[in-house]
């Protein structure tokens, strides 16, 4: 006997589909970060950096957090020691988001998840671990996520430095608070997990006082770290037997 196609099985999305999936669900954190982009362009320009500098720097570093950071500390000559200590104070969450998202990397190719851990940044760590929650995470998704905002990343932050101070007063335009206002948007998209209340809590109040304490970035990977620490202390959720 002749097996027949099982027709109501849903067929297996193609690599373009996952990529242009990923694409979409990345598109609103993409325009968000325009002119968070170009306010850091115009700022490295203030310190002298050309635009072809500005393009390595986000190319290279894609850390928008850790590159205002490093502005705000930029002096000439610059000082690599401090600019690199600030810069991996910053960072730090990343550790903690690449020991999160690692475990869904499953069907990722070795030097695939490597590259995929190179190019992870907040918002991307926020779709991939939101797409791992519902379907398997694949590699084509993550590259839709990844790519899309990486290269409006280095495009709109090299325009920044072109612009440079015709761009006038950011805060006039609110760009001063774009970042604050992603950042708002990942953590609420976050909100039906479990332990999401007591996690955000504590981590805020932490990086608070870390912050009036030890002014800097210091604050961050202490307020993460609090985070992290709640999380793994709440009890997990059992299945309750039938």
């Amino acid at each position: 006997m002749i097996a027949l196609p099982d027709l109501a099985a849903s067929p297996e999305p193609s690599p373009w589909h996952e990529a242009r999936a990923g694409a979409v669900a990345i598109l609103p954190a993409t325009v968000a970060v325009v002119p968070f982009a170009l306010l850091l362009g115009a700022l490295a320009a203030e310190k002298g950096l050309s635009p072809l500098e500005v393009a390595l720097m986000s190319g290279l570093v894609f850390a928008g957090g850790s590159q205002f950071v490093a502005l705000d500390l930029w002096t000439t000559p610059a000082a690599w020691v401090t600019l690199g200590s600030a810069a991996l104070l910053v960072n730090l969450r990343h550790i903690l988001m690449g020991a999160s998202i690692a475990p869904k990397m499953a069907g990722f190719h070795p030097i695939a998840r490597v590259l995929a851990l190179l190019l992870l940044a907040d918002e991307i760590w926020a779709m991939a671990e939101r797409r791992a929650a519902a379907r398997p995470l694949t590699p084509a998704f993550y590259a839709g996520l990844g790519g899309l905002l990486y290269v409006n990343w280095v495009v709109f932050t090299t325009a920044g430095a072109v612009v440079g101070a015709r761009l006038g007063d950011p805060a006039a335009y609110g760009f001063d608070f774009a970042f604050t206002a992603i950042f708002i948007g990942l953590i609420a998209g976050f909100r039906h997990t479990r332990g999401f209340l007591p996690t955000i809590a504590v981590a805020g109040v932490a990086a608070v006082g870390a912050r009036m304490l030890l002014p800097g970035p210091v604050s961050i990977a202490v307020g993460a770290a609090a985070g992290v620490a709640v999380a793994a202390l709440l009890p997990t959720r059992r299945e309750t037997a039938p």
